[in-house]
């Protein structure tokens, strides 16, 4: 198309016309030059995909529900099996390469098992804000909630910490990342899980990915208007 339509204007044919798919070309250029967002996802063993095949993790399924619904989106599995929010801000200045446009962070879930102080817990999650609002990168910011074993006052702590950084900082926020799982009977909600009752069979993450989707799609919206 292109070799005839400069055929047609070094002949001098249809040199108004050529003003018009110049003017066209202008235009769509820029949505034909887009590139993909690229979305590192930084996390723990339930980003890693921890006890399941490759394609059965969080981010290759996530990834899959994204093509399904035709978004030019590409994942980063940047989770990492027995990781702390600690661990999480240790990492995240380097994980934040160029190419970055925006992050997924799903972190807490190693704190709660430790039992780790929800202070140090905000601090370490605040630690990767800063980075990501330093480096101009959307963030999704994805809650888990604590278990009662603690007690009323370690639950109440815990919960408020992405809620109200996600206010502080402007990142979106995806409350419970087991919240495609739905609710209901603990007992019941193990058929989505692996025996060691922690971490999600292929079955769980689809739930998930299903719960977890429209955040992500929203995230990905977010970073393109920018």
């Amino acid at each position: 198309m292109r070799l005839i339509y400069k055929g047609f204007l070094s002949y001098g044919v249809l040199r108004p016309l050529g003003k018009v798919v110049a003017a066209f070309l202008c235009l769509v250029s820029p949505v034909m030059a887009d590139e993909p967002v690229t979305v590192l996802a930084l996390g723990d063993s339930l980003t890693q995909g921890y006890g399941l095949p490759e394609q059965d993790g969080l981010v290759p399924q996530m990834q899959k529900w994204l093509d399904d619904q035709g978004v030019e989106a590409k994942l980063i599995n940047a989770g990492v099996s027995g990781d702390t929010t600690a661990g999480g801000a240790a990492r995240v200045e380097w994980s934040l390469t160029p190419e970055v446009d925006a992050m997924i962070v799903t972190l807490g879930g190693n704190d709660l098992l430790r039992g780790i102080d929800p202070a140090v817990s905000r601090g370490n999650l605040e630690v990767i804000l800063q980075v990501a609002q330093a480096k101009g990168v959307e963030v999704l910011l994805v809650g888990l909630t604590a278990p009662g074993n603690y007690g009323p006052e370690y639950k109440t702590a815990f919960d408020a910490i992405y809620p109200e950084l996600s206010e502080a900082y402007g990142a979106l926020l995806a409350p419970d990342f087991f919240a495609g799982l739905g609710g209901g009977d603990p007992a019941a909600l193990q058929r989505w899980f692996q025996a060691d009752g922690i971490h999600p069979n292929a079955d769980g993450v689809a739930r998930i990915v299903e719960g977890l989707g429209p955040s992500v799609l929203a995230l990905i919206e977010a970073t393109e208007a920018e």
